[in-house]
């Protein structure tokens, strides 16, 4: 009997199920942030709290559902099983809540702050443009666009949303193939009429090449899209396509350009049309729960819509 009742005592500390707390609200909404970026400092940030009260609030929400909600993983925090049966709860309740709100047209207001990391090209004539369209239909919603062309990123901290070139491999997100653009060798005029126009791949070998610095490309197809010309030499160099195409302008030699930059300009002449023309593909990376939220699936949407409006003007055909 004594043995029984020291069993009994050793775990009294323990909440039993029954006399779990009901899981608050305030928590839940604190775990969907969470879950959204996989970061605790960005978390707080978004809610106007501190990273104290960000952890001591998924202590809490942990107790009363009676186990683990999160797991620390090699990009951020995840969500466990039970964190994505949470997660599900939170969202019905941001739901709830949006759903109170109403634009003037009597529509359910959208709000929030989305950021897109994305190469430079795709942030100026896809990401920008999309973004302006979804703040004009709704103007609660913030678009913060981050320039950088890189791999897809295992810790999406602060990101709800990645553009990259070629296909990404990545755990626990989802990859959205947006569709290709082409880059050509371009020329200007000027530079064209003093060095010639080069009539086959072989006479590239006596051009000097504008574009990106190699040994800071982090990009596998854009490093290997040079394959058609391995012996031009370098002229100049950059980590940014827009300094590529005015490089070009000013006559700098000829630059591999995607053509829907390239194209807008009339004093830029495409040379090798056939012969070099690089395919290339933009994909979008998010987290599944990131999609969920209304504000990112709308400027989603809206890329999608811009990447097939200038499908032709992408692939330099346009």
């Amino acid at each position: 009997m004594a043995k029984g009742a020291g069993s009994i005592c050793k775990n009294a500390h323990m909440t039993q199920p029954s006399a779990r707390r009901r899981p608050s609200a305030d928590d839940l909404l604190v775990l969907l942030a969470v879950g959204r970026s996989g970061r605790y400092n960005a978390a707080a940030e978004e809610l106007g709290l501190n990273h104290t009260t960000i952890s001591r609030r998924i202590a809490a929400l942990e107790e009363s559902v009676g186990g683990r909600v999160l797991v620390r993983g090699a990009g951020g925090w995840e969500l466990t099983e039970l964190g994505r049966d949470a997660l599900a709860a939170a969202e019905a309740i941001e739901s709830a809540v949006r759903s109170l709100a109403l634009d003037p047209a009597g529509e359910r207001a959208l709000e929030g702050v989305v950021r897109i990391s994305a190469t430079d090209g795709f942030s100026a004539y896809i990401a920008a443009p999309a973004a302006a369209r979804v703040q004009r239909q709704h103007p609660n919603v913030a678009v913060e666009i981050v320039a950088a062309t890189r791999r897809a990123t295992q810790q999406r901290s602060g990101l709800d949303v990645e553009v990259v070139v070629g296909e990404p491999r990545v755990h626990r997100a989802r990859a959205i193939r947006l569709g290709d653009y082409c880059l050509g060798l371009y020329g200007s005029r000027d530079y064209l009429g003093e060095h010639g126009t080069p009539r086959t791949v072989a006479d590239l070998n006596r051009y000097p090449l504008v574009y990106f610095i190699d040994s800071m490309l982090q990009v596998d197809d854009l490093d290997a899209a040079t394959s058609f010309a391995p012996a031009m030499r370098e002229s100049v160099t950059s980590t940014n396509v827009f300094v590529h195409v005015e490089a070009t302008r000013a006559a700098a030699g000829l630059g591999l350009l995607p053509c829907f930059m390239a194209d807008r300009h009339a004093d830029l002449v495409r040379v090798l049309h056939t012969e070099v023309s690089v395919r290339l593909t933009y994909w979008l990376v998010t987290r599944g729960e990131t999609l969920r939220r209304p504000e990112v699936a709308a400027v989603v949407d809206a890329i999608r819509d811009r990447m097939s409006d200038q499908h032709d003007v992408l692939l330099g055909t346009g």
